[in-house]
């Protein structure tokens, strides 16, 4: 009976962590859907701004139970290096939503595991596993099947993606050595605390009149932008990540198939492949370490 109870409860656990997975996947999408209408009115900066306004909104509801440990302002000078490296990726990602194919983007941002492993090495001094390695090689090798430098003109815009994908990975390294001292709930209390002044300041360089008709967009990418880290930790805690990482790669089809009935968008066979390519050589990366601990 007790084993059965077992089997049920790991059961349930699977089942929640896949929907709070497709919660996920749902949260990036909207994300980069309402980011992409707003650009139509909005800056870039306006838009970083609105959506971190829109989580200090829903963060200040929460305000009451992290006080004390925001008080004490544990590694602040890290949260604030962190948060400039977060927020200029976060510049990057936008602007490549702006700009590019929307699967394009994801494809790309889907390298971030292979810059995390190389900034692990670098500074960290973590050693990089023959199956990573691998993963480092095949990931690069689909970065020049998605952008074919020399058998097509290469869109700048595919560079300011990568460089999102690795200040990502930088924040996730700086993320990992704040989780040592600071909650999870404090590093995103800080994120928005930090961001929102940069992102207005750096707004009111080419600031813009918001309409009416974006407050509904501006509302979803605030929402979204919270979700989607909220939503990804639920699900890391209930589901193995070899099972949540295939779940994720389903936001590279989803989106293109966003982009193609919303925007005319074409979906080209050389980005797929690319896109596969990266996501089978981290999964494959993930799989062997997994079975090697």
């Amino acid at each position: 009976m007790t084993v059965q109870k077992t089997q049920d409860r790991n059961a349930n656990d699977v089942t929640i962590g896949v929907l709070w997975m497709m919660g996920c996947l749902i949260s990036f999408i909207g994300m980069a859907v309402a980011s992409r209408e707003l650009s139509a009115t909005l800056s870039v900066f306006q838009i970083l701004f609105f959506r971190s306004l829109v989580g200090l909104v829903i963060i200040l509801i929460f305000a009451r139970a992290v006080l004390p440990e925001l008080w004490r302002m544990n590694q602040f000078r890290l949260h604030l290096a962190r948060n400039v490296v977060h927020f200029g990726a976060q510049y990057c990602w936008t602007l490549g939503v702006v700009l590019l194919p929307l699967a394009e983007v994801f494809a790309l941002e889907f390298t971030t595991p292979v810059w995390v492993a190389l900034f692990a090495f670098l500074f960290l001094g973590e050693r990089i596993s023959k199956p990573r390695l691998v993963a480092v090689c095949v990931s690069f090798l689909g970065i020049l099947v998605i952008i074919r430098p020399g058998l097509t003109i290469v869109d700048a815009a595919s560079f300011v993606v990568l460089l999102a994908a690795m200040g990502y990975a930088l924040s996730i390294i700086m993320v990992k050595q704040l989780t040592r001292d600071c909650s999870p709930a404090i590093i995103v209390v800080w994120m928005i605390l930090l961001q929102l002044p940069m992102g207005l300041g750096l707004a009111l360089l080419d600031w813009r009149a918001p309409t009416f008709d974006s407050l509904p967009w501006i509302i979803l990418a605030g929402i979204t932008g919270l979700s989607a880290h909220y939503t990804m930790a639920q699900a890391l805690r209930r589901l193995d990540a070899s099972i949540a990482i295939p779940i994720d790669f389903f936001r590279v089809p989803l989106i293109a198939l966003i982009g193609f009935y919303f925007y005319g968008e074409s979906i080209e066979i050389w980005l797929l492949i690319g896109a596969v390519m990266i996501f089978s050589s981290n999964y494959y990366a993930l799989r062997k370490e997994a079975s090697s601990r």
